[in-house]
This record gives C-alpha cells, sequence and structure tokens, in this order.
C-alpha cells in the first residue's frame, strides 16, 4: 500500500516506436541480411555430401548406392543448422544496432532472413547442380554423383524464426522501455 501511495504521484512517459526513422535503416537491414544468402549457399554446396549413384538401364536410370540415400537428409540436416546459426548471428548483431532498436529494424531482419534463406537455397543448389555436372552419358553400371538437394521448402522458416527469438530473448533480457535506444 505504502509503495503504491509513494509512486501515484509519479508518471512514466511511454516510449513510443519510432518508424520514420527507422525506415532507411532498415531498408539497409533487409537488403545487407538478404545478401548473406550468396555466400552461405556457396558454403552449402561446398559442404553438403553428394548422393553416389549406379547407373542401371541405357537410358540413363539411376538407383542410389547402399546407404548413400541418407545424403539426402545429411544436406537437410546441414543447410538447417547452417539457417540456425546465420539467424542467430543476424539476430544477435541487429540488436547492436542500439540507435536503431524496435520492431520496425526486427521486421526487417526477419524478412531478410527470409530473403537470405531463400537465395542460399536457390544459389547452393545452383552451386552443386555446377559441382557435380555429369558432362557425358554414363555407361551402364557406372557410378556417378548427383548434386545435394533440398526436398522441402520448411528449411526456409529456420533462419526467419532464430533471428526472432534471438532478437526477442534480447529485447525480454534487457526490459527497458524504450530497449536502451540513445536517441534524443
Amino acid at each position: 500500500m505504502r509503495f503504491a501511495q509513494a509512486f501515484a504521484g509519479v508518471r512514466r512517459e511511454q516510449s513510443r516506436v519510432v518508424v520514420k526513422a527507422d525506415l532507411l535503416p532498415a531498408v539497409s537491414v533487409l537488403s545487407l541480411v538478404g545478401l548473406l544468402g550468396i555466400p552461405l549457399g556457396w558454403l552449402w554446396s561446398v559442404v553438403a555430401p553428394p548422393q553416389r549413384m549406379r547407373v542401371v538401364r541405357s537410358d540413363g536410370a539411376m538407383v542410389p548406392l547402399q546407404l548413400e540415400s541418407w545424403h539426402r537428409f545429411d544436406d537437410l540436416a546441414i543447410f538447417v543448422l547452417m539457417a540456425l546459426v546465420a539467424g542467430l548471428i543476424v539476430g544477435v548483431a541487429v540488436w547492436f544496432l542500439r540507435e536503431r532498436r524496435g520492431p520496425v529494424i526486427l521486421l526487417a531482419a526477419v524478412a531478410g532472413s527470409l530473403l537470405a534463406t531463400w537465395l542460399t537455397a536457390r544459389m547452393g543448389i545452383a552451386f552443386a547442380d555446377g559441382r557435380y555436372a555429369v558432362t557425358e552419358a554414363p555407361a551402364l553400371g557406372a557410378i556417378v554423383e548427383r548434386a545435394p538437394v533440398l526436398e522441402t521448402a520448411w528449411v526456409l522458416v529456420a533462419q526467419p524464426l532464430t533471428t526472432a527469438l534471438a532478437y526477442g530473448l534480447l529485447a525480454m533480457w534487457n526490459s527497458q522501455d524504450d530497449l536502451g535506444r540513445r536517441l534524443g
């Protein structure tokens, strides 16, 4: 009761979301984070293992060698782990933009992470296809390496969700109304 009476006359000024001043930095964050997808795609194409296949018919039909079909999961798992690490790094790095902390930059970072993951998938598959290209028709019984593949689009949500989670946890840990911004 005394605590409430002591602070009854004290009014706290509510923090407001700054949108207009954060739009240009938000576009910069979105584009910079989005471009992160190109080197991540190249890295995935180098790290992800190919699947070795045996040519079984003269028309080029192939079947995977024993235990090689597991590499389909390896490709997916490596991609998801890379996206989770990239999302964590992006969330923490964007949090260090102290003067721009807030929902506008968070949305830009999440949108940039979604763009980066999409670019990582597209560029990674393109880089891998170029790396494991079959230049001539393989002979019957030959063993060829098939490029890594991503068989589901659900991998696209790993980096944006991790970015939002990292940024949200840091904002919750901060516990200040203005998130520690040093404006004005």
